[in-house]
Order: C-alpha cells, then sequence, then structure tokens
C-alpha cells in the first residue's frame, strides 16, 4: 500500500484539479517511448503471468498474489478506480507482440501534488539499460506533464539495483519507512523523495522535453 511523502505541500483547488484532470486522461503517455497503455481488468491474465517470476515481482512490495488470478483482477479494478479519481495510473508496456512486457505504477495524492512510481521490467528486458533510461522518461513525466511538484520512492534495504538507479537520478535519501505488503506484513525500506525544482536542477532541458 503506497504511503503519501513525507513532506508535506500546500496546493491549492486549481493545481490539485489540474493534476486530477492530467491523471485520469493519462496526459502525454504517448511520450514515455515504448508502447504503454492504461490497465483494464481484462488484462489480469496477462499480467499474472509476469508476476509469476520472482525476477520481477519480489523487490515490489504492494503486488497481489500472481497465482489468484481474482486478486489480480481486484489489484487492477483499484488501479482504474484511482485513475477514475486522478489519485493513480498503471500503465503496462507492451513488446512487438502485444505481449506485455512491464508496468509502471503510479500513485497521485492530487492535494499533495505528489505522487510515486513503482514498476518492474520483464525478466528477459532487465539489466539492458531500458529501465534507467524508462524511469527517468517517466519522473520527467510526472513532473512536467502530469504537474507534480514532489515524488517519493521506497526500495527494500538490501535492494542495492534499485538504490543505485533512483540516487543517479538525483533523488535525496531520507532514512527509512515501513512499506505495508498486501498481506499487511510490513517490509522496512529506503526512502528518498526529490521536488521538481531538484529535477529541473539536475536535469535541465531534458526535463522541460517532458512536458
Amino acid at each position: 500500500m503506497s504511503a503519501p511523502p513525507k513532506t508535506i505541500l500546500s496546493v491549492g483547488a486549481a493545481e490539485e484539479a489540474d493534476i486530477r484532470a492530467a491523471v485520469c486522461a493519462a496526459l502525454g503517455v504517448e511520450r514515455l517511448g515504448g508502447v504503454r497503455t492504461p490497465a483494464e481488468t481484462g488484462d489480469a491474465a496477462a499480467f499474472a503471468a509476469i508476476l509469476r517470476d520472482p525476477a520481477v515481482s519480489a523487490p515490489i512490495y504492494d503486488l497481489p498474489d500472481a497465482g489468484n488470478i481474482s486478486a489480480v483482477a481486484q489489484w487492477i479494478e483499484g488501479r482504474v478506480a484511482a485513475r477514475a479519481r486522478g489519485e493513480g495510473l498503471l500503465l503496462f508496456n507492451r513488446d512487438a507482440d502485444g505481449a506485455i512486457d512491464g508496468y509502471s505504477d503510479v500513485a497521485v495524492w492530487p492535494t499533495r501534488a505528489s505522487g510515486e512510481l513503482a514498476g518492474a521490467m520483464r525478466a528477459d528486458r532487465q539489466n539492458a539499460g531500458q529501465g534507467g533510461a524508462g524511469a527517468l522518461r517517466t519522473f520527467g513525466w510526472m513532473f512536467e506533464t502530469i504537474g507534480l511538484r514532489l515524488i517519493c520512492l521506497t526500495a527494500a534495504l538490501d535492494n542495492v539495483r534499485s538504490a543505485r538507479l533512483i540516487e543517479a537520478a538525483g533523488f535525496v535519501r531520507m532514512g527509512e519507512r515501513d512499506a505495508i505488503r498486501a498481506d499487511g506484513s510490513v517490509r522496512p525500506s529506503l526512502y528518498w523523495e526529490m521536488t521538481r525544482a531538484q529535477w529541473r536542477a539536475k536535469w535541465g532541458d531534458a526535463a522541460q522535453q517532458s512536458a
């Protein structure tokens, strides 16, 4: 279960409305690279298939039981409902054959102009440099197109690869937090934040290309 950032931003009604509208419309998704489609409940079986590989699902704390298609469908339904409220967007990456080869799960708190990103790629697509580049495009899109001013991220204490990617992107480590798994258990996690101003200061013109 995603939790709002530790840092609390003040947000006006107009800014909140703009963020919700951008999320509902999946604004600018086509500029993220590859083929990305908003999730639908009919994708449950295909999504469960890639989650059965621990290389995909083990590092992520809040995924449903891949062996239970109904649970996966219910999880997707929750994300579809969140999009309708302007509070989240689940995107599936598609390969050349149209099969799901990854996902991005964006949680949004419009009243805080803040969000969180989780995601993974199919095992055969990992360690090819695509994950890092895709994450950077998604961070830029969250800041510059969706209109967020703060993004928070977590990773398991032993997830060295994700920690390296997160810090290379410019996120600031802010201690730890307890992440709550789908079964209610707790995963101690490293915790980072980055503001839009920090993103622009680090990435400059590249940041603006995501607008």
